[in-house]
């Protein structure tokens, strides 16, 4: 009789793992939505952003409002800018608006724009040729200060479904929200 119970202990122990493992892979890969609100709050946390702009400019980067283009996966920022050269005392405000694709760090889960370009650029009060000397460097910038600037960090926590961690894989975009593709961690 000993030997029956060690077996049936073996035997349940064996079960139930074969029973996690299982419940394991029919918790797949996931597609989680971060609805366009959520990622307005969360970057407006983030700024205002300033920089230096070629050693003669100060620049303010305020007031974003994220914008969705669910047809090619991009997103668009409008932004309020402030230019100020060091050497003068006026500084010019205006407007910009840059659009991008989105990228994924994996390592820090977190989504980034991604190949920003300048779609438009606006400055009120500046002359003509100054504005077309702020525009020409405005992609630059565009990439520069808005390369470490996330749209959005998962937290751990939001990466759990079922007891099991997830990594993030992906990211696409829909009307009014992204979608994040993750999986189960290995």
């Amino acid at each position: 009789m000993p030997v029956l119970t060690s077996y049936s202990r073996w035997a349940i122990a064996l079960i139930c793992g074969a029973m996690l493992a299982a419940c394991a892979t029919l918790i797949g890969p996931r597609q989680l939505e971060l609805p366009q609100s959520k990622l307005q709050q969360s970057l407006e946390r983030k700024f205002p952003v300033h920089q230096r702009m070629l050693g003669i400019f100060e620049l303010e980067l305020s007031h974003p409002q994220l914008a969705i283009l669910a047809e090619n996966d991009r997103v668009s920022l409008s932004l309020d800018v402030q230019v100020t050269p060091l050497l003068a005392r006026q500084n010019w405000q205006g407007s910009m608006v840059l659009s991008g694709r989105l990228k994924v760090d994996t390592a820090r889960n977190t989504v980034y724009l991604s190949d920003a370009h300048v779609d438009r650029f606006a400055m009120r009060g500046m002359d003509e040729g100054k504005q077309n000397q702020v525009a020409s460097v405005a992609n630059l910038l565009a990439e520069s200060s808005l390369r470490d600037v996330p749209v959005h960090t998962f937290r751990p926590d939001e990466l759990r479904y079922g007891g099991v961690q997830f990594v993030l894989t992906g990211i696409s975009t829909r009307p009014g929200a992204l979608l994040a593709n993750v999986q189960p961690a290995q």
